[in-house]
């Protein structure tokens, strides 16, 4: 059985197209239109095994998300976390894991490479 995939943006439509997109290939998902909401949902649900992180939300971006996952004191911190970004900027990649992200895609997002990092990193 495939991992639990959290998806965490701030834009509905984002999380619904992810949703169906993994749910196809039998991945089952939680979301989260906030990083806040997404860090309570880290600490308490233990079958999340990997991340889909928006980097540009209002209130907590990724990176501060990032940051908090990162130094849970659980096994929690070592959940791999995707980057997502709709800005990509040159050294974006780089900022991200250097951030704590262990992988990096740009929206629109490419359903072959998401599919790959999260195979990768499950």
């Amino acid at each position: 059985m495939n991992k639990k995939v959290l998806i965490v943006d701030d834009d509905p439509r984002n999380i619904f197209a992810l949703k169906i997109t993994l749910k196809a290939r039998n991945y089952q998902t939680e979301s989260s239109t906030s990083a806040q909401e997404a860090i309570l949902m880290i600490e308490n649900d233990p079958e999340i095994g990997i991340i889909l992180m928006d980097m540009m939300m209002p209130e907590m971006d990724g990176y501060e998300a990032l940051k908090i996952i990162r130094n849970m004191p659980s096994g929690n911190s070592k959940i791999p976390v995707i980057a997502v970004t709709a800005q990509a900027m040159q050294g974006d990649r780089e900022k991200c894991l250097e951030a704590g992200a262990d992988d990096y895609i740009s929206k629109p997002i490419n359903v072959d490479q998401l599919l790959t990092a999260i195979e990768k990193l499950s």
